[in-house]
């Protein structure tokens, strides 16, 4: 199946749709495949019926987007590409992963902890940023089924509605809440990643003074991971492509403003040891289930 045209779906459940598999199977199971739970991507009028939309190619230069924060637990690689920020991790140390952590700033929706014997020795927060959507993608998605042979309402793949990338609130929304969190990590001399794919840092560094963002620096407490959403095989996959590192300073010289904020070290760590389980343990197939749910469509 040939889909070469803008504006269409590269993988539905994690499935790249270039790819043949029992779609049907795919499509009643509803189920992610990287975050090993049911895709929570949901209409609002059928909150039973998973959209299961993770990445797309939008417009004319056929760019591939991911829209699905899950989307980037693949492999868990995004949490391995930080652990050389835990410079106070010690061999033996056990690693995990908690979600929804609630800090002076706002809430993050990683931490990879390194602890020993249930006390955290150090920590790395990392916050989540995919392309947020216009319109809504239920009509290409549905066209999508017609294409492959799977039962539809009458009708439904007919529509010629198509979707948008919401490039500027995309960015404005996340470098804001990112300033006052950055501040308060650098306060207690910790790190804070700002994982995202690669277009959205090419949006970032032409609409926003992203300039004084040079190469990676381990010592500045905000670093940004960048990722390429490659197809090898016929298989999507991420790769790492850039890191650039700041401190609370430049976040704030981005947008332009002056961020002040003070918080205790303890503060942060004894609501990551109010998290601590097994079930937090970070290995290759641990399930992780996002700190946000997605918007309904």
């Amino acid at each position: 199946m040939s889909r070469t045209d803008t504006n269409k779906i590269l993988e539905l459940f994690g499935n790249s749709t270039r790819r043949k598999h029992g779609w049907r199977q795919v499509v009643d199971q509803q189920s992610c495949p990287f975050a090993n739970v049911k895709c929570f991507k949901v209409r609002k009028s059928e909150p039973d019926v998973s959209i299961g939309t993770c990445s797309v190619r939008f417009g004319r230069g056929n760019r591939d987007i991911i829209i699905c924060p899950n989307r980037l637990l693949e492999r868990r690689q995004v949490f391995t590409d930080c652990l050389q920020l835990l410079t106070q991790h010690d061999p033996g140390n056990e690693l995990h992963v908690l979600s929804e952590v609630s800090i002076p700033g706002g809430s993050v929706d990683y931490f990879v902890a390194s602890v020993d014997r249930g006390k955290v020795k150090d920590f790395v927060a990392i916050e989540f940023q995919t392309m947020d959507t216009t319109g809504t993608i239920w009509p290409e998605r549905q066209r999508l089924l017609k294409e492959l042979k799977i039962p539809i309402r009458r009708g439904e793949g007919d529509s010629r509605k198509s979707f948008g990338i919401n490039w500027k609130m995309t960015a404005k929304t996340i470098l804001i809440q990112l300033h006052h969190k950055v501040a308060t990590l650098e306060h207690v001399g910790k790190h804070l990643v700002l994982v995202i794919q690669d277009h959205l840092l090419e949006y970032l560094n032409r609409e926003f003074e992203f300039g004084h963002l040079k190469e990676v620096r381990v010592g500045d407490p905000f670093h940004i991971h960048s990722y390429r959403l490659e197809e090898a095989g016929g298989k999507f996959k991420i790769r790492l492509d850039r890191r650039l590192s700041s401190d609370a300073a430049g976040v704030a010289k981005c947008l332009g403003i002056q961020a002040k904020t003070k918080i205790e070290l303890e503060v942060i760590v004894a609501a990551l040891e109010k998290k601590l389980s097994d079930k937090t343990l970070l290995t290759m197939d641990s399930p992780l289930a996002l700190a946000e749910e997605m918007p309904a469509e």
